[in-house]
Order: structure tokens, then sequence, then C-alpha cells
């Protein structure tokens, strides 16, 4: 069983699939605190569902037909979206998520993990494409990483960074080439932090963090959070 907080069909907001339409799973519970964490709401409460009642709610919004756990994968029909994100929260806090990504991927989703860079994601099918956070020192969370991560990412995978000031950058900037990651994975993102909507943070203003990028030539990808310019940025279920 996993504890769920929502499961939505947005379009994707953040990394190399941004502005495609995409199936949202977002687990319940996170151990870290980042200072500008836009999904607390996320922390705690949320419902028990098993893998079968995802997935069923899973083919329910991609316009999938539903199969039983022991059952043939689906016949994929056009129209479907055939996008899923696990996400939190800490998805990789929960066992149950990494058999619901064996049961996505067997039904031929392409499946994304977004995750914090603190938890092992050796653990995720190889399939899987892993989208693995490195916290800037700005967050309150900086050093958590885990750094035998870099062993087990590939170039189908991503390595974001979400930046909050000239200090966050220049640590992006520098654990970037300290690591190789360009040669490691399929793209690099430097986010900028998007100011709180209620004032709890300022954020960082995205042309600053492009001149910066543009500035030292870094083989980066900057990303924006493109669901906060199509709905209000405290929106959920986007």
């Amino acid at each position: 069983m996993m504890q769920i907080t929502e499961i939505f069909r947005s379009i994707q907001g953040e990394s190399t699939y941004a502005g495609l339409p995409c199936i949202f799973v977002r687990l319940t519970g996170c151990n870290l605190r980042c200072a500008w964490c836009d999904t607390a709401y996320a922390f705690y409460g949320g419902i028990r569902m098993s893998i079968d009642d995802v997935l069923e709610r899973i083919h329910e919004l991609s316009g999938g037909a539903s199969c039983a756990s022991d059952g043939p994968a689906p016949q994929l029909r056009r129209g479907e979206i055939l996008l899923v994100e696990l996400t939190g929260g800490e998805p990789l806090l929960q066992p149950d998520a990494i058999g619901l990504a064996q049961r996505l991927t067997a039904e031929k989703y392409t499946v994304l993990v977004e995750t914090s860079g603190e938890r092992f994601v050796g653990i995720l099918p190889r399939e899987v494409v892993k989208i693995v956070d490195v916290k800037c020192p700005d967050s309150g969370e900086g050093g958590t990483f885990l750094l035998d991560n870099l062993e087990v990412i590939d170039s189908k995978d991503e390595i974001k960074f979400v930046i909050g000031s000239r200090h966050d950058y220049e640590f992006a900037r520098d654990f970037s080439a300290r690591h190789e990651l360009a040669g490691r994975v399929r793209q690099v993102l430097f986010s900028p932090v998007f100011p709180d909507p209620n004032g709890s943070w300022r954020g960082l203003d995205a042309r600053l963090l492009a001149e910066w990028i543009l500035a030292d030539r870094l083989p980066v990808r900057l990303g924006l959070q493109l669901h906060k310019f199509i709905w209000h940025p405290s929106t959920r279920g986007v």
C-alpha cells in the first residue's frame, strides 16, 4: 500500500519533458524541509491506495484500458497519455513506488521519477527516467545528495538544481563541472526558485539566472516551471 496525496492529469511543467500531457502521482511524505518547498501540503495526510488502485486511476486519466495485476498489459489506443510522473514529497520513501514503476514500465508507459537525490535511485527499474535533484545551499538541505547516485544514472536521466541566489548558482556550476554531469546525463537543469505568492520566499529572477549561464557558457538547460505560468502558482492538482 502507498500513501497518496493526489493523482491528476496536467501539462508537464519541468524537465526536458516540459509541455507534454502527463499523469502525476504525488506520494505523501518527505524527509527533507527545503526553504522554498512549494508542495508542503504533501508532507502529511493523503489516502491509502494499493498499486492496483493507483493503476486504475492512471488508466482512467490517461484514456487507457485497465488491466488486472496478473493480466496482460492493455493495448494502447490513439489519444492515450503515455507519460506518468511519480513525485512527492519524496516517492522513494515508499517501497511500493518501485512496484508501481515496474508495473507502469511493463504497460509501456514512459515513467519519470522526481526525487530529492538523498535516496539511492539505483533501486528503480532501469527503464525509469530519473530526475534527480542536487540540493543547493540556500535550500537549507545542501549536502544531502547521495554521491552513489552518480554511478547509476545514465544518458536518459536528468540532474536538476533549484537555484535561489548567486551562491546557489556558483555551487551548481562548480558541482556540475567537478562531476562532469553534462557527460553523464541527458540534461543538466538549472531552475530558478519561483517566488512564493504568499511572500514566504523571494525567488530568483529567471533573466538573471539566464545571464549567468550565458556568461559562463554552461552546457545546461534553463528550466522554468511552466504550470506556474499557466495557472496561479499556488494552484494544486495542475
